[in-house]
């Protein structure tokens, strides 16, 4: 009777949750990171992210904002996806996705090596598809950024992803690119 209750549970619960994205890049940076998402941070930006890679918005795009010894920054699914007319290095980091910005969800969790966080502009409730992986700490973001999750294998290939240059880390040249964005529950 308790197993069939517990079943029942089970199974009235729903499917279960994304927990992580593994993420295929190529350019300088060789092989295959993988992200644990932090659902019970940032719900909404977790779900939102999924729904993206689902889709395969994110395979092919590039990072194109990437600043030494503080982040790489991808996800501009508009004008950042090589392979589409849109593409464009001069105007990727402008664009985002088809759906709404989401609402900030701000957490006490702190930006560190490997922490993901959602980009977005001025206003906080901007974030839409970008987001950067970190390099080092960066404890000025603390609370005033979303963290969506954190790098759990493949920091190695973070840390040769190809840099911009200058002090807003544009890419010149050929730019590193997530080929193949695949969630993983």
């Amino acid at each position: 009777m308790l197993k069939s209750l517990a079943l029942i549970a089970a199974l009235a619960a729903g499917p279960a949750f994304a927990t992580g994205l593994d993420i295929e890049i190529a350019g300088e940076a060789n092989g295959t990171i993988h992200i644990d998402l932090a659902d019970d941070v940032a719900p909404n930006h977790v779900a939102h992210i999924v729904k993206l890679a689902n889709e395969g918005a994110y395979d092919n795009v590039v990072f194109h904002r990437v600043i030494d010894g503080f982040m790489a920054q991808t996800g501009d699914v508009e004008f950042g996806k090589q392979g589409v007319d849109a593409f464009s290095m001069q105007a990727a980091g402008r664009g985002g996705s088809q759906y709404d910005d989401l609402a900030a969800e701000f957490s006490e969790e702190s930006f560190e090596s490997g922490v993901v966080g959602m980009a977005r502009s001025q206003s906080p409730d901007s974030a839409n598809s970008q987001f950067f992986i970190m390099f080092a700490p960066a404890p000025h973001l603390n609370g005033q950024y979303t963290v969506v999750g954190k790098v759990t294998s493949g920091m190695d290939v973070v840390f040769n992803i190809k840099r911009g240059n200058g002090p807003n880390g544009a890419v010149i040249g050929a730019p590193d690119v997530m080929t193949k964005v695949t969630v993983t529950e």
